[in-house]
């Protein structure tokens, strides 16, 4: 399947990339805000207030702060939330109810084009997003560099898995409403249970080999270690796992969208 969806994408899935960027410019001064707050947010209130409970964690065998365990984490989740919102929710407004898929389809661009080109645009805005947050985390000094810099990579790569399985979903879902569930059953426990906020070893044993299959937790993994400044062969396993994460759901949302918009 994947080799029979990878001949109808050219790079014309750029021009539904270059769309989404021009509308995303008239509204970028919104879209800037919350990567930007949010950090600051979680950090003054776990820093200044549960840090000081918490005190230190272990990680890596090494003793670390509690804001300085959880800075990373929150990378990780800026990117898992802007490339799934984006591929969920805004997708399914182009699909469903403003019709731009339709308009693009009478273009000579495929629908595994337009599918590409939303996906990488997910991705685009986690990146993006990632940027921001970078920027402001570093002024704690809570990033190693240049490690740290291998984080926006690893955001757009992260943001294609993360926006693939979001367009798996749109191409699911009878209405808009029904995103309440892959959120409350698919992000929300991966929001909890994948080392975002305490590390996973302190989960019960069945409850770890669970979060092994979330792909956040190894999101979460990768951003930290490189937060930290630690590169080691170990983390090709995380790296490995949201490559087969990104192969699998990548052609299946396609997959799923092709056969609903296509009759």
């Amino acid at each position: 399947m994947m080799e029979r969806i990878s001949q109808r994408i050219s790079r014309r899935f750029i021009r539904v990339w270059q769309r989404n960027l021009t509308v995303y410019r008239k509204t970028w001064k919104i879209s800037f805000l919350p990567p930007l707050l949010e950090p600051l947010f979680y950090i003054l209130a776990f820093g200044v207030g549960l840090g000081v409970l918490v005190g230190e964690i272990l990680f890596d065998s090494t003793k670390v702060s509690y804001v300085s365990f959880i800075a990373p984490a929150l990378i990780a989740i800026n990117i898992m939330y802007n490339a799934f919102f984006e591929n969920t929710y805004v997708s399914f407004v182009r699909m469903y109810y403003q019709k731009t898929f339709d308009a693009i389809m009478a273009t000579p661009l495929s629908l595994e084009e337009i599918i590409t080109g939303e996906i990488i645009w997910g991705a685009t805005k986690s990146v993006i997003a990632t940027l921001i947050m970078l920027g402001v985390i570093s002024l704690f000094g809570l990033i190693t560099y240049p490690q740290g810099l291998l984080i926006i990579p690893l955001a757009f790569l992260g943001g294609i898995a993360f926006g693939s399985i979001g367009m798996f979903f749109t191409g699911i879902v009878p209405t808009i409403e029904i995103f309440n569930l892959p959120i409350f059953l698919f992000i929300t426990p991966m929001f909890l249970f994948s080392g975002t906020f305490f590390p996973v070893e302190n989960l019960p044993f069945w409850a770890q080999k669970l979060s092994i299959l979330f792909p956040l937790t190894h999101l979460v993994n990768l951003t930290r270690s490189f937060s930290f400044g630690i590169i080691d062969t170990k983390l090709l396993w995380d790296v490995a796992y949201l490559f087969v994460f990104c192969l699998i759901f990548f052609p299946l949302a396609i997959f799923v969208m092709h056969r609903r918009l296509i009759k």
